[in-house]
């Protein structure tokens, strides 16, 4: 099973950059994505109905903004939100049941300049991880996907020294993420790739893809006990459109 995630940075945008070819030529079985823009009323019937997949969105009240979506071959059992009434608002949660594990694809806050949602997100952060922890305790597998905008350590960012005080790598964001692994979840890249170094956003400004000076801070993280299932985690940074790539995994299932 391949799973793919991505930041796209506005659903209806990337449909005029040949979205819909990319799905079709993708090989994937499911495809997460984040910052969507936009609402189901709001996009065409051929982006909502992909040949050979089935969509779900959950979508800002805010029009424009944030937004989720997962596009999948193999219909879940059950789709959630995160019954959080200040995160579900904002679209930033979707989950869906399969037999073999609970997909997660979620666009994690942005702490903001002189971290002004730092505390919003610290919130979301504690409540992903309840939400992960109380399936894993029932006995069922987790992947969590999605656009986590935190880079962890020096080597997932090009510049680590000049962003101490940036969103997204604050000490806090940071020292949940530790949290988190240290709570039993894998970062799937690090698991086969522990010292690469590879991005996956990228500044519009200053050339910043073109000279690769970039964060990694989308993931695939899984329950460590599902870790022998996956087969493969990459980062497709060839793929353009967005201001992210798209990052993968394939699961032996």
């Amino acid at each position: 099973m391949n799973i793919i995630s991505w930041n796209v940075n506005g659903i209806r945008a990337v449909e005029k950059k040949g979205f819909i070819d990319w799905v079709q030529n993708s090989n994937a079985d499911i495809i997460c994505l984040q910052e969507t823009k936009a609402s189901p009323e709001q996009l065409t019937q051929e982006l909502l109905n992909i040949n050979g997949y089935t969509s779900y969105f959950e979508s800002a009240e805010k029009k424009g903004y944030s937004g989720v979506a997962i596009y999948t071959k193999h219909k879940p059992l059950a789709i959630e939100n995160m019954n959080m009434k200040e995160f579900d608002d904002e679209g930033r949660f979707i989950s869906a049941t399969f037999e073999d594990f609970t997909l997660i694809n979620a666009y994690f806050p942005n702490s903001q300049d002189k971290g002004k949602r730092l505390g919003y997100k610290l919130d979301f952060l504690e409540g992903m991880l309840k939400y992960a922890n109380n399936l894993v305790s029932q006995g069922k597998n987790v992947v969590i996907c999605g656009d986590y905008n935190i880079a962890h350590e020096e080597i997932d960012l090009a510049r680590p020294k000049q962003n101490n005080e940036s969103p997204g790598f604050l000490p806090e964001e940071r020292a949940w993420m530790t949290k988190f692994l240290e709570n039993g979840y894998v970062d799937t890249f690090r698991h086969f790739y522990p010292k690469e170094i590879k991005y996956s956003w990228w500044s519009y400004r200053a050339r910043a893809r073109e000279n690769n000076v970039g964060w990694r801070i989308d993931y695939h993280c899984v329950n460590k006990d599902f870790i022998s299932k996956v087969r493969s985690a990459e980062i497709l940074n060839d793929v353009v459109g967005s201001d992210h790539c798209p990052v993968s995994i394939k699961l032996n299932i």
